[in-house]
């Protein structure tokens, strides 16, 4: 038996795209190697391994791939070519609130989203009021999405999506939901996964979480590895490329 959760072989991922007046490109993008006139090479032959148990960090600048990646792994994308091997119930921690319903309240959101989680309908149920403490939503059990905060939204998904008890979990930038109390008690929820030796996929630009909290990390850079290994060693890397003199446009 692999002790591995994850096995990512030569994944390769490009997306079309459309340079025209509507559309503003910056600099440093037009003098991107990957970009052409309809297309962006996104990830190029990527190879890695997530060990069963630990919590694997990915860093990299905006638009490099990261999400793309992680999308991947969750089977929301396919790749162009290239295989991801997953051994376990997966959990993808990534655009929060997808699939709500402004239109509906609070509860009948949560039993939506449940069963897009994969919840049934009696597990979601019983889950409602768990749910609605854990967000400080109690009051507005009844209320319609169309008149909570972008806030109070993205709470009440977190705190939905935390109920899930998978093996593998993928997480993209999402510790921030909230004010300060309530990321606090989200960033506790988390660690309880990680206590549990649960496997977790990490993407986050907050490289000090990503040196204190993972036991190895990724650097993604145009489109590539640029190195992997110890936390330190990739934070570093990663700290690195802004420290290099950007290309002139030719």
């Amino acid at each position: 038996m692999s002790d591995n959760a994850i096995e990512v072989r030569s994944l390769c991922k490009t997306f079309k795209i459309d340079y025209n007046k509507s559309v503003s490109h910056t600099a440093e993008e037009l003098n991107d190697k990957r970009y052409s006139s309809d297309k962006i090479e996104v990830l190029n032959d990527i190879s890695f391994d997530v060990k069963k148990g630990e919590m694997f960090g990915i860093v990299g600048r905006n638009g490099i791939g990261k999400t793309t990646l992680l999308r991947i792994i969750a089977g929301i994308y396919k790749p162009d070519s290239g295989t991801v091997k997953v051994d376990g119930s997966l959990i993808p921690l990534l655009s929060l609130g997808t699939g709500f319903d402004i239109e509906l309240d609070a509860k009948d959101n949560i039993i939506m989203y449940g069963k897009i989680l994969g919840f049934s309908d009696k597990e979601i149920q019983q889950k409602i009021l768990e749910i609605l403490r854990f967000a400080e939503l109690e009051k507005f059990a009844n209320v319609k999405l169309k008149k909570f905060s972008t806030g109070m939204v993205m709470r009440l998904a977190f705190t939905t999506a935390m109920q899930i008890d998978p093996d593998i979990i993928l997480v993209d930038e999402i510790l921030g939901v909230g004010d300060v109390a309530f990321q606090k008690k989200s960033y506790d929820a988390f660690m309880s996964f990680r206590q549990k030796k649960k496997t977790i996929v990490y993407v986050s630009q907050d490289v000090n979480s990503i040196n204190t909290l993972c036991n190895r990390a990724m650097l993604l850079n145009k489109g590539r590895i640029e190195s992997i290994g110890s936390p330190s060693k990739v934070v570093n890397d990663y700290l690195g490329i802004f420290e290099k003199p950007k290309e002139s446009i030719k």
